[in-house]
């Protein structure tokens, strides 16, 4: 069984996210990250968040597969979590925002602002949109280069969030089981 990690961006996911639905459905197959910077995210902060959000799915997975679930600003926090420390069975990064990009939170995000994106040591899978107005698809694929993900332009939806209207995302989903083989 596969054991998913939740990484949701600035503020968690709301009641109407996709991740949060995602959650509901997987049940206890799913850890979400709990840092204490959810407003004014502190990288290295996330980041152990991850590491103890994956630890724990570790120990709910029955192979020892774990799949990062992350999106907006936990995009980073997962990627740099997969990077040093190999494990994770895949990645799903959905609209890493643009730490270059005008839009992008520099007051509350300020530890974020130059993650530098390298390669990831899992398999993963970069989603963006269009019309995302916190990171140009251009940008976003770029991202997925230098992760050496995968990379999949999603129908324009904004920033892929609950204001998005997606709803439980049967489209992610099924970019989801594109990495785990469901």
């Amino acid at each position: 069984m596969v054991a998913y990690v939740i990484i949701p961006g600035i503020d968690g996911s709301d009641e109407q996210h996709w991740q949060t639905l995602w959650e509901r459905e997987l049940g206890s197959s799913a850890v979400r990250i709990a840092p204490a910077s959810w407003s004014a995210p502190v990288l290295a902060d996330w980041v152990g968040a991850v590491q103890t959000a994956y630890e724990t799915a570790c120990g709910r997975s029955m192979d020892g597969e774990v799949v990062l679930v992350a999106h907006s600003l936990g995009c980073w926090a997962g990627a740099r979590r997969g990077r040093p420390r190999p494990g994770a069975a895949g990645g799903l990064l959905v609209a890493p925002p643009d730490p270059r990009g005008p839009a992008f939170p520099r007051e509350p995000a300020a530890t974020f602002l130059d993650p530098a994106a390298r390669p990831l040591s899992c398999p993963a899978l970069v989603v963006g949109s269009a019309d995302d107005p916190y990171c140009t698809a251009e940008a976003a694929a770029g991202f997925a280069a230098a992760w050496e993900a995968r990379w999949h332009l999603a129908a324009p939806a904004g920033h892929l969030n609950s204001a998005s209207g997606l709803g439980s995302w049967p489209q992610g989903r099924a970019l989801l089981n594109s990495l785990t083989g469901a």
